[in-house]
């Protein structure tokens, strides 16, 4: 393949145009430009047109099929060394500097993790919300079970506190003469109550570790009590016992203050803030 001479002129487009349909037909289709400023050391415009020329050109005149091959990106800068000696009195003329184009990095994503093969145990559990469109569950039918056990319980309890000295007294004496009230009420009211409330703060998820456990376990211990005194009622009056036994009346003179000082615990736990190393 013959090239054109050097000279100190630019050389022209035309005189390049048969060297390039010479190399277009080596390697079986139109060169890129930067195959053609590296064969012929032309500068970028030139190549370009070169290129055109040979697009443009009718591929039956040489008998050669041609087509176009795109450009790659273009990676190399075209300094002054790229340039030949005919090209540089041009860009002296023009007084345009070399432009340096700086390499094109390709832009790598990552591709999301994938939860194929991962073992079920490992993925997380999914909330536990309700299905849509079923009926939630009626409470009501708690207050038709609880009518029966709350009569049983509150008559055993009064039972069992006038067995023990609980009575009628005078609440206001010199202010309501005539206001009496049964103290044995306060057996059922308190230790029955505090057993319901505590059981639900323990199955309850919006108060800390610590308040469930006192929760739990005070309740079972309020259920446990309330289920042994209808069991020493139920016995006591069997027997046609009219007054208990100390052992018995010691335990049941300190429920109240049992059921008071376990109710402003768990009061106090329910309101209480994490620490400061985390821990509930």
């Amino acid at each position: 393949m013959s090239i054109p001479m050097r000279s100190t002129y630019p050389v022209p487009v035309e005189d390049l145009v048969p060297a390039a349909r010479k190399l277009a037909a080596k390697t079986g289709g139109v060169p890129s430009q930067n195959r053609l400023m590296k064969e012929f050391r032309i500068g970028k415009d030139k190549a370009r047109a070169v290129r055109l020329a040979l697009i443009e050109e009718d591929a039956t005149v040489t008998g050669t099929h041609l087509h176009t091959v795109p450009d790659p990106v273009e990676t190399a800068p075209e300094t002054e060394a790229e340039l030949t000696h005919d090209e540089m009195p041009r860009a002296a003329e023009e007084g345009a500097s070399p432009q340096v184009t700086p390499p094109v990095e390709p832009v790598i994503v990552a591709d999301p993790p994938k939860s194929e093969g991962v073992p079920a145990a490992a993925l997380p559990e999914p909330a536990n919300e309700p299905t849509r469109g079923a009926r939630p569950v009626r409470s009501w039918p708690v207050l038709l079970l609880s009518l029966p056990a709350f009569i049983a319980v509150w008559s055993g309890w009064v039972g069992l506190g006038e067995l023990t000295g609980f009575g009628v007294v005078h609440p206001l004496p010199g202010i309501a003469d005539g206001f009496t009230i049964n103290t044995a009420i306060t057996l059922p009211i308190g230790v029955e109550t505090y057993a319901a409330f505590a059981l639900r703060v323990w199955l309850s998820r919006q108060v800390s570790a610590t308040a469930r456990r006192f929760a739990g376990w005070s309740a079972l211990g309020a259920l446990i009590l309330g289920g042994l005194g209808q069991v020493a009622y139920h016995l006591l009056d069997a027997a046609g016992v009219t007054q208990a036994p100390w052992q018995i009346t010691t335990v049941v003179a300190c429920l109240p203050v049992a059921v008071l000082g376990m109710g402003a615990a768990l009061a106090h736990l329910i309101h209480e803030r994490p620490s400061e190393n985390g821990e509930k």
